[in-house]
């Protein structure tokens, strides 16, 4: 009895090591895919804080989709005159318009000031709703939730498994500012 035991116990921890070595390079897969979409979606160009570069305006990558810098206070938003109906911070995470003021958010896995806490029916719900965390507040402009929502389910199912697949950044990202008139 004792060795029939033994051997289900060796047969069944078989199964599951082949299991998972069969799952790694799906994962892996499903994150280079999401790092792809990440990329042509253009995540970088507002929810990783710019820097100046030797060649101009650049990327810190070493806060790669942290969001809007928290020690970085904004003043007052200018006031829309014009054509010039928005305004953006230098770090290219902060926005002005008639909508008030919009930080990017922290897309990192920190589970206190990014994405770390959400599910992945969560992203995919926010990105198809234009709601915070698929049900709060609007997702404020610029953020084209508009054009992402028609991204497929296994499109969206990558970028978030590459978000968590990234380093965490604790960066608590301010809250959206109501426009004056609002407030």
């Amino acid at each position: 009895m004792e060795k029939r035991l033994m051997a289900s116990l060796a047969l069944l921890v078989s199964v599951c090591l082949a299991s998972s070595a069969a799952a790694a390079p799906e994962a892996a897969a499903k994150i280079a895919h999401g790092k792809y979409m990440v990329q042509i979606m253009a995540c970088n160009d507002c929810h990783t804080p710019w820097k100046m570069g030797p060649n101009g305006p650049e990327p810190d990558m070493t806060r790669m989709l942290s969001g809007h810098p928290q020690q970085m206070v904004m003043p007052d938003a200018p006031a829309a005159k014009g054509p010039w109906m928005w305004a953006g911070a230098a770090t290219n995470t902060a926005f002005a318009g008639p909508w008030g003021v919009s930080f990017a958010a922290n897309l990192t896995p920190d589970k206190e000031t990014g994405l770390g806490d959400w599910t992945e029916e969560t992203f995919i719900q926010a990105l198809r709703s234009g709601r915070h965390q698929g049900q709060g507040r609007p997702i404020m402009p610029p953020m084209p939730w508009m054009s992402y929502r028609s991204a497929s389910d296994e499109d969206l199912s990558a970028i978030y498994a590459y978000l968590q697949s990234i380093p965490a950044i604790v960066n608590q990202v301010p809250q959206a500012i109501e426009p004056r008139e609002a407030q």
